[in-house]
């Protein structure tokens, strides 16, 4: 599969290590030009290189947005729309500065990314600690084995990015759609930041 990055930081560089480590093309951007990430992608095994952000929205068959929220207008939109997004940020009003509509709860910061980008967007990795992801992986099967929820109204999106998920050592578990659901693993809920199986997250989720 190609899997364009867009944000380098914390997350979307442990994302381009696993996906290229298991084979998928990357392409990875950040805001700062490729070249900054000459070192970067030089220490990772597999078929990745570095771009720009429209070039990765481009390449990607699935775009992985990891990025702050505040910074949404900097994505190239245009070059995301009907595409397959994997939206891993979260809002935090003290970075990102306040946004009433999220504020209020009205709405949800990835259906703000959704209705930017006209995106088929799945909200995943926003509640996992990038260590965690980093470190904890294993092979199905395996009772240390962690779980990751995800959220999103197109299910054939739902089922690529848990598709992915699974392939780095991780069960993907549906929290329901995305403003429903996404709501149940953004920060400040019990699952964020909580190390739990498929069967603690998925109990956890019910009960939210």
């Amino acid at each position: 599969m190609r899997i364009g990055i867009i944000g380098a930081g914390r997350i979307g560089s442990t994302l381009a290590r696993h996906f290229a480590g298991i084979g998928h093309e990357v392409a990875l951007a950040n805001s700062r030009g490729p070249e900054t990430l000459a070192e970067l992608v030089a220490g990772i095994d597999g078929p990745i290189r570095a771009v720009t952000a429209e070039e990765a929205a481009r390449f990607g068959q699935v775009v992985v947005v990891s990025i702050p929220y505040g910074h949404l207008r900097d994505l190239p939109l245009s070059e995301l729309r009907d595409k397959v997004v994997i939206d891993t940020g979260n809002y935090y009003p003290e970075r990102d500065g306040h946004d009433p509509e999220l504020d209020d709860d009205s709405t949800t910061s990835s259906e703000n990314v959704r209705a930017a980008t006209d995106s088929n967007l799945v909200k995943a990795f926003n509640s996992i600690y990038w260590e965690t992801l980093r470190d904890r992986g294993r092979p199905k099967g395996d009772p240390a084995r962690l779980a990751i929820p995800i959220s999103g109204d197109d299910e054939e999106a739902v089922a690529v990015v848990a598709g992915l998920i699974r392939d780095i050592g991780f069960d993907p578990v549906n929290a329901g759609h995305l403003g429903g659901g996404g709501r149940k693993h953004q920060p400040g809920s019990p699952v964020y930041g909580v190390e739990l199986s498929a069967g603690e997250l998925d109990a956890r989720l019910h009960s939210a």
